[in-house]
């Protein structure tokens, strides 16, 4: 297994991942590309010592961007939804 701190790149937190926190106990990282369902339960596991319950993966894909003439691409990046176990939480969220 790789080093769980390269796995889980950085939570995301929106008004609709919020929503999911309170109600369902479900919670949104940004991943690494190439990582599995595994290694996403082994990290959270391992870095915030909670009991995963289910882990969803899903790729999301680049957007387009302008900026007066200019055009690009806003990159992409892989999303984990994290079930927890009842009883547990992630203190990091909790406001």
């Amino acid at each position: 297994m790789r080093d769980p701190k390269e796995i889980i790149k950085r939570p995301i937190i929106t008004e609709k991942t919020s929503d999911l926190m309170a109600k369902d106990n479900k919670y949104t990282f940004a991943v690494d590309k190439k990582a599995n369902k595994t290694e996403v339960k082994y990290a959270i596991k391992t870095l915030f010592n909670v009991e995963v319950e289910k882990v969803n993966i899903l790729n999301v894909r680049p957007k387009r961007r302008r900026v007066g003439r200019y055009e690009g691409l806003k990159p992409g990046y892989k999303k984990a939804v994290v079930k927890l176990a009842s009883g547990n939480s992630i203190e990091l969220f909790e406001v």
